[in-house]
């Protein structure tokens, strides 16, 4: 070995053992604390989210678009940071959840596009995602309704627009006024 790439080796070595020490843990099962004014502290009400199968509705859309919406949408929310958890359809965890919401995603519009008109033209060749999004009560009390677009109109695949419809369905959520802890009590509905 040379120097330079056993300096390199000891030098990670070393970062990997001082993360746990770095990095604080949250155990499973624990909620964060809130602060009150008076500086007691108030176990906040976090809330769980299970993203449920994306509906197709009426749109002719492959499969591949709906796992990969699905996808998208699992790995969106869980960057928010604002559930507790993020649970899959069908996980049988999220029935033990007190907590818990759940994300319905219905699709209403779709066009296809093509990565070649879009790579000549820069003009055409869009591909548009048009879908419902409905947060839930487990007794289906909606909480947040709201339509949302997802889009590429450039360079990238067409599976590009289910990342970009994702992020967006989730930065709705983050920025609506129902803001995660404590009773969901906020029903918007509409376009943001």
């Amino acid at each position: 070995m040379r120097k330079n790439d056993c300096t390199s080796l000891i030098t990670l070595v070393v970062a990997l053992a001082a993360m746990p020490f770095a990095i604080p843990v949250r155990l499973s099962g624990q909620s964060p604390s809130v602060k009150s004014s008076a500086g007691s502290e108030i176990s906040a009400m976090q809330w769980s989210v299970q993203v449920q199968q994306i509906n197709p509705g009426s749109v002719d859309l492959s499969y591949s678009f709906q796992i990969a919406i699905y996808e998208n949408l699992v790995a969106e929310l869980n960057k928010t940071k604002q559930f507790q958890e993020v649970f899959r359809d069908g996980n049988v965890k999220a029935g033990e959840s007190p907590n818990l919401l759940l994300l319905k995603t219905t699709v209403e519009k779709y066009t296809p596009g093509s990565e070649t008109r879009r790579a000549v033209t820069t003009v055409s060749g869009a591909t548009k995602l048009g879908v419902r999004s409905q947060l839930l009560t487990r007794e289906g009390k909606v909480i947040l309704e709201r339509t949302v677009n997802g889009d590429i109109r450039f360079f990238g695949s067409n599976l590009r627009a289910t990342h970009n419809l994702a992020h967006n369905i989730a930065k709705t959520i983050r920025q609506s006024s129902w803001s995660g802890p404590g009773q969901p009590t906020a029903i918007v509905t509409g376009q943001p």
